[in-house]
């Protein structure tokens, strides 16, 4: 997909959304309805996708993204349930209800869209372009609001349009959202914790549940959600990570951005061509592989702080924050 689309605004039929599918599939960017408010959506397996993603909304932070699904049957393939958690499906999907969940082992998300957390935030809309368009494509969509960082959520698609022309490629327009608020999300990770109020009431969450929901921890890193609306730890190697290095030392993992220096250490490369947006895909995964490879250190190359790459120096940053 180009850097600067043009972008498209097509009425919401059975071409158009198979218009859309093929331009997912491609890696572009896709503005479409759901219930609550609109999404811009991107193939949530493909982490370059996700980066453009980011890009387009505009200061990007890599928090972790809801990945939207068709059903309960395809959220399983990608998060652990447990019984609350069924319960809450049942009764609620499709419908505005998003749940926080171990991932499966095998999850094929990529790491950039759940931050390089161990869970995911899942969602099955209602909305019929919603529906339609996550059938024709067949893998998880990650969709957050379809607005600029920071604006009102847009609930209709000439809000979209007016925030995000030339920087996505398709909004897909079925008229006004009718919730028109965001999603309720719900962790699943213990207790169930209300991370984010929304448009599925408290009380209906629990008279299924049988008991009430607890309130977020607070006392975590305020930057760093699990999902939108909470509070939790981000992703942190278990090796020191040292930043922009130059010259790495002989005992050290590196971590490198654009040409490399002469290195007979274990290496990995955000991109030897210096593309952030690929660095940004990269990001998560090649942070966990070097963390395996039984090293004290990572040596990490300077990443210039423009663009994605002021997202990507924020969570290395984080990764190289002293351990409590």
């Amino acid at each position: 997909m180009n850097a600067e689309p043009q972008t498209r605004v097509l009425p919401a039929d059975p071409a158009t959304i198979e218009t859309a599918s093929a331009c997912l599939t491609a890696g572009g960017l896709v503005a479409f309805p759901t219930e609550t408010v609109y999404g811009l959506g991107a193939d949530a397996t493909q982490g370059e996708a996700v980066a453009r993603l980011y890009a387009a909304k505009g200061r990007p932070a890599f928090n972790p993204l809801i990945s939207h699904v068709t059903g309960l049957d395809a959220a399983r393939r990608l998060a652990c349930f447990n019984p609350d958690a069924e319960r809450l499906a049942t009764a609620f999907w499709p419908g505005p209800l998003t749940l926080v969940l171990p991932k499966q082992p095998n999850c094929p998300v990529s790491d950039l869209a759940t931050a390089g957390l161990d869970s995911i935030a899942l969602r099955v809309p209602a909305q019929r372009t919603a529906r339609a368009l996550l059938e024709a494509f067949g893998k998880p969509v990650v969709a957050p609001s379809a607005n600029r960082s920071g604006h009102v959520s847009p609930t209709d698609a000439k809000h979209v349009l007016a925030d995000l022309r030339g920087r996505i490629d398709l909004i897909l327009d079925d008229g006004p959202c009718p919730v028109g608020v965001e999603s309720t999300i719900v962790a699943l990770l213990g207790e169930p914790t209300l991370l984010r109020p929304g448009g599925l009431p408290r009380a209906d969450i629990e008279r299924v549940l049988g008991r009430p929901l607890k309130a977020p921890d607070r006392a975590v890193d305020e930057e760093a959600p699990l999902a939108p609306g909470m509070l939790a730890s981000h992703y942190a190697p278990k090796a020191a990570v040292r930043l922009n290095v130059r010259e790495p030392r002989a005992d050290e993992a590196l971590l490198a951005f654009g040409p490399a220096p002469p290195f007979s250490g274990v290496t990995l490369n955000l991109s030897p061509t210096g593309d952030l947006v690929e660095a940004a895909a990269k990001l998560f995964s090649h942070l966990r592989r070097l963390d395996t490879a039984g090293v004290a250190a990572i040596a990490v190359m300077p990443v210039p702080n423009e663009g994605l790459g002021e997202a990507i120096n924020d969570r290395l940053a984080r990764a190289a924050a002293p351990k409590a």
